[in-house]
């Protein structure tokens, strides 16, 4: 009986995972969706690793990549930090922490926000600056849960809540991420599959005091009359992945990490992702990945409009007495922009 609720469970949640990902693009919309910061991936790892390993991935970091993972972890609480710095000069700064609550599951919670610096107020009036000042605030905040229903099998979830707010106008909205993970696939030692659509929820609206005009009525006496702009509403970026792994060992204490991973989008064209991590004897790491969007068409000047490619990593675990450190960095090759480089600490009590 119990196998059968269990696979019952499975088979439940890959339906609504795959019914609620229906997100295949008539056309490509890349640029018009709300809250692309969901997109930003957090944590040296995966990162490195191309981003492919939503069957593998687990402890912490599972939050942003598939929270089923969550619940997998050596250790009964963790806390992580990453720093990454992102495109056009945009520093990214994520902070999570998680424990485990024994046969209830693991909880978690994060943080992610966006350092976009000044930016110098102007108008149609002065193109080059009133001497005003704005800091854009894009800050996403998480809730996680994750628990195992079997040896086998891990499922999970995340409220996300986005707040956007630049100058005297802003937004707020959320979204839920869910997923599941299935370990020793066919009953072969470390083949694992894992399934996980992101970002579901309402479209977002920007609105405040900052869309509020004067207008002046022509052939009146009247004087200005106030109105404000009513902004459109904006999709979520919505995704479905299916990634695979393998772990194969090697000498008996090493180990090497396979993973791939199909991304389908709604608002822009599929991806295809590719990963790699050695394992020498839990203590040293190096990874590499690749992404690729074969159907992503040419931009004006005929290059290659998909800006992400080769991923490179390394990382360090210590175990002390008690406690288990992990440093992890990342290094992300970008067209047209700067690479990226993102380090993340990981800490587990």
């Amino acid at each position: 009986m119990k196998k059968f609720i269990n696979k019952s469970s499975i088979l439940t949640l890959a339906v609504f995972l795959l019914a609620g990902g229906d997100t295949s693009a008539q056309e490509n919309r890349t640029g018009t969706n709300a809250a692309s910061e969901l997109l930003i991936p957090v944590g040296g790892r995966y990162i490195g690793m191309g981003g492919a390993s939503i069957a593998s991935v687990q402890g912490i970091e599972a939050i942003y990549w598939n929270p089923a993972g969550l619940n997998r972890s050596n250790y009964s609480a963790n806390a992580m930090f990453s720093y990454m710095r992102h495109l056009s000069d945009i520093n990214v700064n994520y902070v999570a922490v998680s424990a485990n609550f024994g046969g209830f599951g693991t909880l978690g919670f994060s943080l992610k926000s966006l350092n976009i610096g000044d930016i110098e107020v102007t108008t149609e009036d002065a193109p080059d600056g009133t001497g005003a000042v704005i800091s854009p605030q894009f800050i996403t905040t998480g809730l996680t849960y994750s628990r195992a229903l079997s040896d086998r099998v891990n499922v999970g979830a995340t409220l996300n809540v986005v707040s956007e707010n630049i100058d005297r106008v802003g937004a707020t909205g959320f979204a839920i991420d869910a997923g599941v993970q299935y370990s020793n696939l066919g009953k072969i030692d470390g083949l694992s599959i894992g399934v996980a659509v992101k970002n579901i929820g309402p479209a977002m609206q920007y609105g405040g005091a900052g869309l509020n005009r004067n207008s002046q009525p022509t052939n009146s006496d009247r004087g200005p009359s106030p109105y404000q702009i009513v902004a459109q509403k904006d999709e979520l970026p919505t995704t479905l992945e299916l990634g695979l792994s393998y772990a194969l060992p090697i000498g008996g204490k090493d180990e090497l990490l396979l993973t791939s991973l199909f991304q389908d989008n709604n608002f822009q064209e599929n991806v295809g992702r590719f990963g790699a991590e050695y394992n020498f004897r839990d203590l040293f790491f190096l990874r590499g990945g690749y992404s690729l969007s074969p159907d992503t068409p040419d931009d004006a000047v005929g290059e290659g409009a998909y800006i992400y490619g080769l991923t490179l990593g390394a990382g360090l675990h210590y175990d002390f007495t008690g406690l288990g450190i992990d440093i992890n960095y990342a290094y992300r090759d970008l067209a047209f922009f700067s690479s990226s480089n993102v380090l993340s600490v990981s800490l587990g009590f």
